[in-house]
């Protein structure tokens, strides 16, 4: 049976490994699967290269990671619940200008369902239509925004929650935009959406958790924040938005952005991770298959001790 190969990144990043090997055979195989698993825990987010581009070996390798989430909104690819596809026509989506450009499904730095209570374990990506240029998904690590984040700041947040909300009208959210951003035309139903999620409980997260092994995580999706609990005043705003500014310079310095190709598989901690994507030129498309694993850290809730809705179980 081959045996996989593990390989840094980077020599300048301490999260992150390339893994070539992996295949129908090995995948099943219950060593293989446990060093997987456990480089995933220590590393936070693993490239698979050289993989079968196929259906039925991202959903292989998703369930090494645990048990698939089904989509409440998205109809599934198949009978295997979890796995959606991505479809980015051309001149659709949700278009934005800044740095002199237009782009089209660009997305900001954010970590999955955090206007949920609950946090899938995890993501895994595929591309099977790439755009030449652009379309790049970028991670950054919360043990290494936290270790990096100036110390006032860092004592600041430490200790606070954060209040979200699902709002993919990017001109209505409060924080987390980059300086000179427009939004050109926004994501289709978008505002739709938001009207519905207005009514709807916003949920509560720390801005700073402690893993298991000990590292502490800085854990803030600088989308759709909406605030600091207790402290939505002039102050609390303040603190909001600079921690989004410096978590948005800390992860363009220390993060890594992937060029996709049609035979890789990429895995992320949704736990630890934040991640964006570039966005790319309008008139081009770009598809992604994803699958969602299950799971929950077990620190988030709803305000006021509410329930959610399943308008809230949707992975943008």
């Amino acid at each position: 049976m081959q045996h996989i190969q593990i390989a840094p990144l980077s020599d300048h990043l301490d999260f992150g490994v390339r893994i070539k090997g992996v295949n129908r055979d090995n995948v099943h195989d219950a060593a293989t699967r446990a060093e997987i698993n456990a480089v995933f825990e220590t590393k936070g987010l693993l490239v698979f290269e050289g993989i079968e581009p196929t259906d039925e070996m991202q959903i292989a390798l998703s369930k090494v990671f645990g048990e698939l989430k089904p989509h409440p909104v998205m109809t599934p690819m198949g009978e295997e619940p979890g796995v959606i596809e991505i479809k980015s026509p051309p001149e659709t989506g949700g278009i934005v200008e800044f740095g002199g450009k237009r782009l089209s499904h660009w997305l900001p730095w954010h970590f999955d369902h955090c206007y949920n209570d609950e946090l899938n374990r995890a993501g895994v990506l595929r591309a099977t239509e790439i755009v030449l240029e652009g379309g790049i998904t970028g991670f950054a690590d919360g043990i290494a925004l936290y270790g990096a984040l100036d110390p006032g700041l860092r004592d600041r947040i430490e200790g606070q929650n954060i209040l979200y909300t699902l709002n993919l009208v990017y001109s209505m959210c409060r924080f987390g935009m980059p300086e000179g951003f427009v939004e050109v035309q926004e994501k289709p139903g978008a505002r739709a959406m938001l009207a519905k999620t207005q009514s709807m409980p916003r949920s509560i997260h720390p801005a700073v958790w402690t893993r298991a092994t000990g590292e502490k995580v800085l854990h803030v999706s600088p989308w759709m924040s909406e605030g600091i609990e207790g402290a939505e005043n002039a102050e609390g705003d303040a603190l909001l938005a600079e921690i989004c500014t410096a978590i948005q310079a800390l992860a363009e310095m220390r993060s890594y952005h992937h060029k996709w190709q049609p035979d890789q598989m990429v895995i992320w901690d949704n736990w630890r991770m934040l991640h964006c994507v570039s966005g790319h030129d309008p008139s081009l498309g770009r598809t992604m298959q994803r699958t969602t694993i299950k799971g929950d850290y077990g620190l988030g809730r709803f305000e006021g001790g509410a329930n959610g809705d399943q308008m809230l179980e949707m992975t943008v």
